[in-house]
Order: C-alpha cells, then sequence, then structure tokens
C-alpha cells in the first residue's frame, strides 16, 4: 500500500463550504497520488472553530463546544471525501463529548462506509490543567482492508506499554499537535520506539499554526513521517519518509505487509517476540554502593 501523512495547516474558514473544499482538495491529491490511506493530524478539527467567528475560536469553552458539536458534521465531510476518492482517511483529531467530559477524538474512516473511533488515552498538561480534556474509550485495533491499523494520539505514544497493547496492528498511526520543535522531537522519537518494539510501521502526522485567532492550535509546527524497524528490507535509519520541518504537504510511503511480517518472523532482532524476556530482569535490579 502507499500512505499520505501530513503537515496540516490550519486555514480560517468563513463557512463550511470553505472547510468541505480544502478537506476534499487534501484528501484528493493524495489519492491522485496513489495513496490508499492518508492520515491528518491531532487537533486538525479545531480550524472549524472559526466558522463561528472570532469570538468564539479565541474562547477555550466556546470553541471546544462548538467543534464537539459539530464532530459528526465533520467526519460526515470526511467520509464522502473517503468514499469518493476511493482511499482510507483518519480524520484529524478534535473535542468530542463522552457523558459529561470532553474528550479528544479521531475517526478512522473507509471507503466502504465504515468507521471507528479512537480517543487519546493519556492528556498532557495543557489538556488537563488549561483546556480540562479528559481521557477517553480504550485503545482498539481496527481490522481493516489494509491491514491491522491503531491509533496513538501524540502523546500516547510516549508510552511503552500503550503502545505494547497494540502489538498486533500492522500499521500503528500517530496524529501530533506540537508547539515546539521540542513536542515534535518527542512523539517522533516515541513513533520510532514504538516501531522499533513491535517490529511495525509507525506513522506520524503533524498539525502547523501561527494564528493567534485560535485558542489551543494558536501555535504548532513538525513534519510527516512515516517510520519502522531498521532491520531485514527497511532502511537502516529507521525513515521510511520524511518530510521536512514546518512545510505544508502529503508525504508518501509505499509499505509492504509481507515485509512487517517477515521481520516479526526472521528479523536480525525479535524485539515483539523477545518482549516478555525484561520483566524478570527487571526484578532483579539492585542497588550496588561504590563509594
Amino acid at each position: 500500500m502507499k500512505i499520505a501523512t501530513s503537515a496540516y495547516p490550519v486555514s480560517w474558514h468563513d463557512n463550511w463550504d470553505s472547510y468541505r473544499e480544502k478537506i476534499d482538495t487534501w484528501v484528493a491529491t493524495a489519492a491522485e497520488n496513489g495513496a490508499d490511506l492518508c492520515v491528518f493530524p491531532e487537533y486538525a478539527m479545531n480550524e472549524v472553530s472559526a466558522i463561528a467567528g472570532a469570538d468564539v475560536a479565541a474562547d477555550r469553552a466556546a470553541s471546544l463546544g462548538f467543534i464537539a458539536d459539530h464532530f459528526d458534521q465533520v467526519q460526515d465531510i470526511h467520509q464522502t471525501c473517503a468514499t469518493r476518492h476511493n482511499i482510507t482517511v483518519l480524520m484529524g483529531s478534535g473535542p468530542a463529548r463522552m457523558g459529561g467530559d470532553m474528550v479528544n477524538r479521531c475517526a478512522l474512516i473507509t471507503p466502504n462506509q465504515g468507521a471507528g473511533h479512537q480517543d487519546k488515552q493519556i492528556m498532557t498538561r495543557f489538556e488537563r490543567e488549561d483546556w480540562f480534556v479528559s481521557s477517553g474509550g480504550p485503545l482498539q485495533i481496527f481490522d481493516t482492508h489494509l491491514g491491522r491499523i491503531g491509533v496513538l494520539i501524540c502523546y500516547d505514544s510516549e508510552f511503552p506499554m500503550l503502545g505494547r497493547a497494540l502489538a498486533d496492528v500492522d500499521i500503528l498511526l500517530v496524529p501530533s499537535c506540537t508547539e515546539a520543535a521540542s513536542g515534535y522531537w518527542r512523539v517522533r522519537i516515541g513513533a520510532m520506539a514504538r516501531a522499533l518494539e513491535n517490529q511495525c510501521v509507525s506513522v506520524m502526522a503533524s498539525l502547523l499554526s501561527d494564528d493567534p485567532r485560535f485558542y489551543g492550535v494558536d501555535e504548532a509546527t513538525g513534519a510527516g513521517g512515516v517510520f519502522c524497524p531498521p532491520d531485514t528490507g527497511f532502511p537502516p535509519t529507521g525513515i521510511l519518509a520524511l518530510g521536512q520541518m514546518g512545510r505544508a504537504g502529503w508525504v508518501y510511503a509505499d509499505v509492504n505487509l509481507d515485509q512487517i511480517a517477515h521481520v516479526r518472523r526472521d528479523g536480525v532482532v525479535l524485539n515483539r517476540t523477545h518482549w516478555d524476556d525484561q520483566f524478570p530482569r527487571c526484578d532483579q535490579v539492585t542497588v550496588s554502593p561504590l563509594g
């Protein structure tokens, strides 16, 4: 398959037609370049708050509420594009309501009208302390015509046990939103580590923004990247494709599921198979005073 992952810039939209046209153009471009799967970043959905006007877009509670109220409408727009262009789409995440809580949710959408949701598991300090966004529903493995796909939203990718819970996926999607280069590198290191541990392909998408009119997504930087285990049949760098930092657009990589299966079965190392070997060794840690 061919995967397209994005460095996606936030835009100001005065109406729904403007937003719909942007999403269709991006999805069409990925499909025209042969992509079977395209990945949008974390909080890409938040640009729709502009449709409600500048006062709403700049306000924490009002912007989150407007976006959550229109989550289904945004998903329908992505579903229409996925079906029209015959491509599977990871919709950019955004706030959604779960009971009385606000969660960070994305949708994996297939061309044949199939869709599933993944919520972020662990909130950053900004989400906890400023946005008051909460952890959502559990991790899921999506069994698709492209293989088994999992999603770790941004900060989630930095936690190895969450990655291990998705050890059976072939493709791990990591949509991200980071305001500084240091944040980008934290997520990228996490995405590459999860590809190493699980001997899978991980796909990072990044939000781009420099628009103070938006609350919470006024600053964002990063790049799209597709990572792999540095082992038999894959690049020794662990990088299948990488975009330029801060440059908007799609980055493409060809991914062969047979390669993933081969590395898991007969790689130079077998991190995924040998995972449990570490735990008895961890129980034997001692403190040795050296003076």
